[in-house]
Formats: structure tokens, sequence, C-alpha cells
């Protein structure tokens, strides 16, 4: 749905459903995943931060994948795991490995935009955040010479910069 060519009755009727199934999404399974499917698609989650954790962000991957990941990593996190960047991940059943990255949202429109409107924060106090990076089939990352997939699937980190 393109909420911009919606007038703005309907935008505030979308935005009051899509808030009331993260209630209750977050309420019964600790955490949701919101994807959306631009370019660069793109899923994160809504929840852990309610859990003492930055909500996790993760590009370029298909809809399927990103739940996959952000959902095993937010069950971890419900488990009592922390994850902090510089860290490297795999996931048992996954072939890639992630790097984890600061995620400053602090400009707007807000890519994590329900997270922040679930807690009620905005760009001056955004909601903390880490971008997951994965690596290619040949276990190279964006970074690395070589590295195979599309530039700007995987934008680089929004790390906050002081004023």
């Amino acid at each position: 749905m393109m909420l911009d060519t919606c007038p703005a009755v309907e935008q505030q009727q979308w935005r009051d459903q899509e808030d009331a199934w993260l209630r209750d999404t977050v309420r019964r399974h600790g955490m949701a995943v919101q994807y959306a499917a631009g370019a660069p698609p793109f899923a994160y989650s809504v929840g852990l931060f309610g859990l003492g954790h930055p909500e996790l962000l993760v590009y370029g991957l298909d809809l399927q994948s990103s739940a996959w990941v952000l959902n095993h990593l937010g069950e971890r996190v419900r488990d009592g795991e922390r994850f902090g960047p510089g860290r490297p991940l795999r996931l048992h059943g996954w072939s890639h490995r992630l790097q984890l990255f600061p995620f400053h949202d602090g400009e707007e429109p807000a890519v994590l935009g329900s997270a922040q409107r679930f807690y009620g924060r905005g760009p001056a106090d955004p909601v903390p955040a880490l971008q997951l990076i994965w690596d290619d089939a040949d276990g190279r990352f964006p970074w690395d010479e070589g590295y195979e997939l599309p530039a700007g699937l995987q934008p680089a980190p929004r790390p906050h910069s002081p004023e």
C-alpha cells in the first residue's frame, strides 16, 4: 500500500490497524518482524528494545529469509543472549556469516518506522538498533574485494554522528 497517495484518514486507519497487530504480536511472541519490499528490501524487529536489546535490521533478503534470521536471533534474545557490534555470528542452518553494526535511525522518514511508533520515539531519540550485514556465497562482505552481490543491496550502516 502506498500511504503517500491515500487520504490522511485512510493513512491513519492503516496505521491504527498495523499498530494493533504489532501490539498483539509483540504481546504473544515477544517481537514482530516488519518487512518492506522496496529497493533494496529490508526487514526489522519490533519488540526487542522492550527486552533491553537493540532492534535488529537486515537489508537485501527476501521475506522468508529475513523473517527466519530475525526470528532466530529474536528467540536467542528472549532466552537472554545479547548481541553487539564487532561480534561475528553464525546461525545454525544458514550458510551466511553476519556482522553487526550500530544503526542510527534519526532521519525522516524513519527506516524502523513501526518500531519508532511502537515505542513513541522519533528522530531526536530513536530506538537503538543493530544492522546485520551478511556475506556472499564466497564469505566476502560488502567491504571486501570481490564481493559478488549488487552494490546497494546492503546499504552501509548509519552510525550516530555527534553534531
